[in-house]
């Protein structure tokens, strides 16, 4: 199962972007073979339709879960219907590194 982590960096030091929509990278990490990969936000500067891009754009990669420590009002439908996971983790704090612990367990 791929978890897509909005990053504000392409490191596992970076930490969890404020923003769903407008992060900078998203980590797509499979917790069952430690697999990941960091790929820019082409759709961050868009002036509308970034949440729906975004989330578009995980989807083609076969994501089935979003960490983010915040999301667009608009996005929960689209993700309800794509059957995609929304988790909100308000320790923005964390790092990358520390999230996929916790996905881990």
């Amino acid at each position: 199962m791929k978890v897509a982590i909005a990053s504000n960096g392409n490191t596992l030091e970076s930490g969890l972007d404020s923003t769903f929509a407008r992060c900078n990278f998203f980590v797509v990490y499979d917790p069952e073979t430690r697999a990941m990969e960091f790929i820019p936000n082409p759709n961050k500067d868009l002036e509308e339709g970034v949440g729906p891009a975004s989330v578009l754009l995980l989807e083609s990669r076969s994501v089935q879960k979003i960490v983010a420590s915040e999301f667009g009002l608009k996005i929960k439908p689209l993700l309800d219907s794509l059957k995609i996971q929304m988790i909100v983790l308000k320790e923005s704090k964390k790092t990358i590194k520390e999230i996929m612990v916790m996905l881990n367990h």
